[in-house]
């Protein structure tokens, strides 16, 4: 073989193996999963779920936030479990399986479940209409009754699945159909919409024995989940293929014959039609460009407003007509001004939003490996600013997906900016937020995937932090309050893809942020229309010199810094830090460390890469500056065995792997400004296990933390003072 061809073969060989040296990647020896009850995991103890009953309903309360119906003054932090179960991830557990997993929710901290595509699994294999599978339906009512035993209250999609539950289709997690689309549109629709809640919604729960619409359980119904017209066209968007379904032609016509009583007026407002467009014979096009800007795609969006707000109100009635009195929220997606206008009138808003979105699951799927510190927070600033002020707000799906190495970042960032913004719920997308055990016999189970944080070491850091960050209240919601003003239609232009300005968004970093219906004029400090004329550093200094942000606040937005109005958090673009400082929690997430950060009580001095570090207090009256037990947290990165990329930079996936899970191996130099008579460290286990100490001192508190242990990595460890 020539040496040419000899290189050439050497790098089809090596271009196919894992990029890692294996020493720099430890294997996970956890096989059970479970939090062993009384361990530093069980945050049951602090962070209970009483019964859920009349009294412990979930309502709005007088300040526009969640609360409970017997304490309607007092707002509360819901902490979501995401469930959007498959069969290609296990389907819903049977009746043991729920009892077990549920009882481990509670012992996680999660206060609220999200069912996700319980229509496309009603149907999983299903022939006819509404022929919902017999076992599914049973579990499934077992899962409900199992969750309100713990506490645990229900979000649940009326809708999920673009195939709903008509018979006979195998691709109902997929993006085919047009059922969401049509629901806005067409009486058949609309009709199979209402049945599919009159069939399972409405049908009494025999281990209850009320129907979940009825029950004190249900806190919210998303209507249809990403159910926007815009964002619907954008999923089926196809090379060849109009941007928009032809069905909105006449209903679109229709309606710009009662905004303009002739052709020739509506020519003068669109400054002309294309030959043969009249709006006498319903001639008049859609726009053949979504992302080309024009009057006609300006009507366009006031249309889909008009349509999305009348559809959504429909729906509405029809849940109340079958008696339910929860929440009710929809196009929980795609934070545009045309989708802001929709959601108006709306008595919740829900969002999606995620860091470094990836499309699937098979070779060739891409993602950027950007961190999120380096946008500024952008995926949670985007959805900060579709919030409606006075209203609950709910965050029905977020993530910073594997096998984006800068995930650490999410434990830290989307609880801590929640919890200053205020918001109500705060769920982190999965296929479920745990699992009781690696390697269970399922496709989605035999190794970390996107959309799947169960069995990810470094997405289940990040909701135990949330945990604490969030649930329990470390982080204090700003007492800055900055509203976008909103006149209505008016704020549309001609971009359908137009939403708040990034610029402008960075205030949520500072302060709580959201719309608000107002006259601009009108407004004290706070975003004005038209937003080309406001800038964030006039904002910030109008605050500062009426005296509500405090002078000492660092934020220098042309800098990239920002400090939290509280003072609680930091972030700081330029050097890729995250930073939280509160009295029970702190916690820093970087993407280099060039000098030692002191966080107040800890102090990181050094580290050896990237990673999150947090302190939490885990007793006493839940400070750090009394407690005797502190819970550590390290996060590094986590990869499957065998991860096989196409490129150096790991951005495009040729081959995800398989278990066991490999954590990178991390040291990280500590010190804590405070001393005892005796103290010891101890890792402990993905499952909750304390094991043998591997520091210990007297008086001075301060050592190397490796996640490289005896019994194997971990993300968790214990520190213990006496004296």
């Amino acid at each position: 073989m020539s040496g040419r061809l000899l290189l050439f073969a050497a790098a089809i060989f090596f271009g196919c193996l894992p990029v890692h040296a294996s020493d720099q990647w430890l294997p996970v020896r956890e096989t059970s999963l479970e939090v062993r009850a009384g361990s530093p995991l069980d945050f049951s103890s602090f962070l209970p779920n009483r019964p859920i009953d009349a009294g412990h309903r979930l309502t709005t309360g007088p300040k526009g936030q969640l609360a409970f119906a017997e304490a309607p003054e007092k707002p509360v932090r819901m902490l979501c479990a995401s469930l959007a179960w498959s069969p290609a991830s296990g389907g819903f557990p049977d009746h043991d399986g729920a009892d077990r997993y549920v009882r481990q929710l509670a012992l996680h901290g999660y206060n609220i479940a999200r069912l996700h595509f319980t229509d496309a699994s009603l149907m999983f294999g299903r022939q006819e209409d509404f022929d919902f599978d017999p076992e599914t339906l049973d579990r499934i009512h077992y899962l409900l009754a199992a969750l309100k035993r713990n506490g645990i209250h229900w979000i649940i999609d009326g809708l999920s699945s673009p195939r709903g539950a008509y018979g006979g289709y195998d691709d109902r997690w997929d993006a085919n159909g047009n059922l969401k689309l049509l629901l806005h549109l067409d009486e058949e629709a609309f009709v199979h919409w209402k049945k599919l809640q009159e069939k399972f919604l409405a049908r009494v729960n025999p281990y209850t024995g009320i129907a979940p619409i009825h029950d004190d359980a249900l806190a919210l119904v998303i209507l249809a989940n990403e159910n926007g017209i815009e964002f619907d066209g954008v999923v089926h968007d196809r090379p060849g293929k109009p941007p928009y379904d032809p069905v909105l032609a006449a209903p679109f016509n229709r309606w710009l014959a009662e905004r303009y009583t002739s052709t020739e007026m509506l020519a003068k407002a669109w400054g002309g039609l294309e030959d043969g467009e009249r709006l006498e014979a319903g001639s008049v096009k859609l726009p053949s460009d979504r992302y080309a800007d024009s009057p006609r795609m300006r009507d366009l969006q006031a249309f889909i407003v008009d349509v999305e707000r009348s559809s959504a109100a429909r729906m509405s009635k029809a849940l109340r007509d079958l008696g339910y009195r929860g929440l009710i929220s929809a196009y929980n997606n795609w934070p545009t001004v045309q989708t802001a206008l929709s959601r108006r009138d709306l008595e919740a808003v829900t969002m999606n939003t995620y860091h470094d979105w990836v499309g699937g699951y098979s070779p060739g799927s891409a993602l950027l490996q950007t961190s999120s510190i380096a946008d500024s927070a952008s995926y949670m600033r985007m959805i900060a600013a579709a919030r409606w002020l006075g209203k609950p707000f709910v965050v029905s799906e977020y993530d910073h997906l594997f096998w984006n190495r800068y995930r650490y970042e999410a434990g830290l960032m989307m609880p801590a900016y929640a919890a200053l913004q205020g918001w109500d719920v705060l769920c982190r997308h999965g296929h479920g937020p745990i699992a009781l055990a690696y390697g269970e016999p399922y496709p989605h189970k035999k190794a970390m995937l996107p959309y799947a944080i169960a069995l990810d070491p470094v997405a289940r850091a990040g909701e135990t932090l949330a945990a604490l960050l969030y649930r329990r209240g470390d982080i204090a919601t700003s007492g800055i309050t900055i509203p976008f003003a909103v006149r209505g239609e008016e704020d549309l232009g001609e971009d359908m893809q137009a939403r708040e300005p990034e610029r402008l968004t960075d205030l949520a970093l500072v302060g709580r942020i959201g719309l608000k219906r107002s006259d601009p004029s009108r407004l004290d400090t706070g975003v004005a229309q038209p937003r080309a004329q406001v800038s964030a550093d006039n904002i910030i200094a109008d605050l500062r010199d009426i005296g509500i942000l405090p002078a000492a606040n660092g934020t220098d937005v042309e800098r990239g810094l920002y400090q939290s109005d509280t003072g609680e958090i930091v972030l700081d673009r330029t050097v890729g830090q995250l930073r939280v400082s509160t009295p029970s929690t702190e916690a820093a997430a970087f993407s280099s460390l060039r000098e030692p950060v002191d966080l107040g009580l800890l102090r990181i001095e050094r580290a050896d890469g990237n990673g999150l570090v947090a302190l939490s207090a885990l007793d006493g009256p839940g400070t750090l500056a009394d407690a005797r037990r502190f819970l550590l947290i390290f996060a590094t990165d986590a990869q499957n065995t065998g991860m096989v990329f196409r490129d150096s930079e790991e951005k495009v996936i040729e081959d995800f792997g398989r278990l066991p899970v490999l954590i990178r191996k991390g040291e990280v130099d500590l010190t804590l400004s405070k001393t005892a008579a005796k103290w010891k460290f101890s890792p402990v286990g993905l499952d909750g296990t304390v094991h043998s100490p591997v520091k210990s001192g007297t008086g001075p508190i301060s050592f190397r933390l490796s996640n490289d242990t005896p019994d194997g990595p971990t993300t968790y460890f214990l520190l213990e003072l006496e004296g």
